[in-house]
């Protein structure tokens, strides 16, 4: 799977790479919830930049990312690294 580009392509700013749980809604209504989803965000724009492979893959292509927070397995990595 190719890497996310480290820059937004609408701003510039870098974009924060890590694991995400989101919620897409459809052009149907609802919503698909998707758990620890490879992307990168751009915290200026609020945007999350998905890898177009994986968004075809859960047939995502129609929806739109209305939520997304770091997902709780890379939190809980940093914790027991820190831990350590």
């Amino acid at each position: 799977m190719p890497v996310p580009q480290d820059r937004c392509p609408e701003c510039g700013h870098p974009l924060y790479e890590s694991r995400f749980d989101t919620t897409f809604r459809l052009t149907d209504g609802t919503e698909r919830i998707c758990l620890d989803l490879a992307g990168g965000l751009c915290q200026a724009c609020t945007q999350l930049y998905v890898d177009p492979d994986v968004v075809d893959l859960l047939d995502l292509r129609r929806g739109r990312c209305i939520f997304a927070i770091e997902s709780d397995t890379v939190l809980l990595r940093r914790a027991s690294r820190l831990a350590d």
